[in-house]
């Protein structure tokens, strides 16, 4: 086994004068390459291309060495806080070194609980320089550490994650810690009238929870309600899924692992902010007992809703958490989910969009330009209000245009958010999984994390 691996700079004065690694790096391909001399290995990071070498760039080529030294099972890696300057010279040293930290756990993820036999191993990473630099390199290992969590969230089977077992797993997940779990079970979710959740819950064996997580690093702040989408498997309903493999359909529960993240990240980074994460859990399964097309939801608020379409599961239980977000009297509201194949269609998979109050959605497209949570400011149309209106009820759950589907499913939302409260809504869909590249590997992205809990320290401030 190598046990050590030296991370420096092509353009370095050491290469410069050494001919035959000089020689090597030239002629290898992509953005580093690594060396083995005697039991270690140099890993000779090449110039970064393009104009604008970001804190993004930093995390993907640190997770890039990470892997691939792990595939190679060196224990340990060493780079300067100099070495790391050179190559990123327009990146500010301490965001700098807190991506590279990041970006160097996460490239090292893998969800192999269920692999008989185990690949790889992880190496350590060492950053030389002053004390302050180990402070910058913890902050992006707590970080990284949330971001897993929300991944490991996604990555699970709905046999050991489902409505039944996810409150208890984020109870045990966050003993010990400052934030404070409340469970509702079916009974209470009764006595609070939130229909929607009960509806779509109806099919699982699994019985429909609520769980509310506060964390309060500042009471003199404005209380920022985070929801997720906690769809634990979606087989749509009785407007069944067509497809050969469903498996990603445990991936639905996105948003709710989002949130569960980010309330991860503040609670360890002690953040100031005053935040409460509502997470409705259902599973959405067919069964004789499941809601039917046609129904009718009354909600708490006074609202019926036509469920013309079972697959559009999420808003009728993300309704019943922006009920409850009101009720707890939030300044601001953001929701995020696996809500609409539709906003794929719109932005791809490297983008989620954001619809909502103008401001604040510009807000947190910057916010996920500088942390790799990318978004994009989507509108809400109103003229497109008239695509769930109901003949029988006060409005559809679908629409039946073949158009606009994430702009429709956000207009759905905005009716249940109460007057004077800034709400944004995140459509996620398209971001849930990725392929290996850079810090990502192939599988759930835990998308939401660092953008959630970065956007609420920021409108907290």
């Amino acid at each position: 086994m190598i046990k050590k691996a030296a991370i420096i700079y092509e353009g370095s004065k050491l290469i410069q004068e050494n001919h035959s690694i000089k020689q090597y790096t030239a002629n290898a391909p992509g953005k580093f390459c690594m060396l083995p001399v005697n039991d270690e290995f140099t890993v000779v990071v090449k110039e970064i291309k393009g104009k604008n070498k970001t804190s993004e760039k930093v995390r993907m080529l640190a997770g890039d060495v990470a892997r691939s030294l792990g595939k190679n099972s060196v224990e340990a890696a060493v780079v300067n806080i100099i070495t790391l300057q050179e190559i990123f010279p327009e990146v500010e040293t301490a965001a700098l070194v807190t991506a590279f930290a990041e970006g160097w756990d996460l490239g090292q993820y893998s969800f192999s609980s269920y692999k008989s036999e185990q690949t790889g191993d992880r190496t350590v990473l060492k950053i030389e320089g002053d004390e302050q630099v180990e402070k910058w390199a913890e902050k992006g290992r707590v970080r990284a550490e949330a971001t897993a969590f929300s991944r490991d969230l996604m990555n699970e089977i709905p046999s050991k994650l489902n409505p039944a077992t996810f409150p208890s797993l984020l109870e045990k997940e966050f003993s010990g810690t400052d934030v404070e779990i409340t469970v509702l079970d079916k009974k209470m979710l009764k006595e609070k009238e939130m229909n929607g959740i009960l509806t779509v819950g109806r099919g699982s064996i699994h019985e429909p929870a609520f769980v509310e997580m506060t964390y309060c690093g500042d009471e003199t702040k404005p209380l920022v309600a985070l929801v997720g989408k906690g769809v634990t498997f979606d087989t749509g309903g009785i407007t069944l899924k067509r497809g050969k493999d469903l498996s990603s359909m445990r991936f639905d529960m996105g948003g709710a692992a989002a949130v569960a993240g980010a309330m991860k990240l503040l609670s360890a980074s002690k953040a100031k902010v005053n935040t409460v994460a509502l997470i409705p859990i259902v599973e959405n399964m067919p069964d004789s007992t499941s809601v039917i097309p046609g129904d009718v939801i009354r909600y708490k608020n006074g609202l019926h809703v036509q469920v013309g379409n079972t697959d559009a599961e999420g808003r009728l239980i993300l309704a019943d958490a922006l009920i409850r977000a009101g009720e707890l009297q939030a300044a601001y509201i953001v929701d995020i989910a696996t809500l609409t194949g539709a906003i794929m269609n719109a932005l791809g998979t490297k983008l989620a969009g954001v619809f909502g109050d103008e401001q604040l959605s510009w807000k947190m497209k910057q916010i996920g330009d500088g942390n790799g949570d990318f978004n994009w400011p989507m509108p809400l149309v109103d003229a497109y209000e008239s695509y769930i209106e109901s003949d029988y009820a006060d409005f559809n759950n679908t629409s039946a245009k073949g158009e606009a589907g994430s702009i429709v499913a956000g207009l759905f939302l905005r009716r249940f958010v109460p007057e004077n409260i800034r709400w944004l809504h995140i459509d996620m869909a398209g971001r849930m999984q990725s392929e290996e590249n850079g810090y990502y590997a192939k599988s759930a992205t835990g998308f939401g994390t660092r953008l959630l809990a970065d956007f609420t320290e920021q409108i907290s401030e």
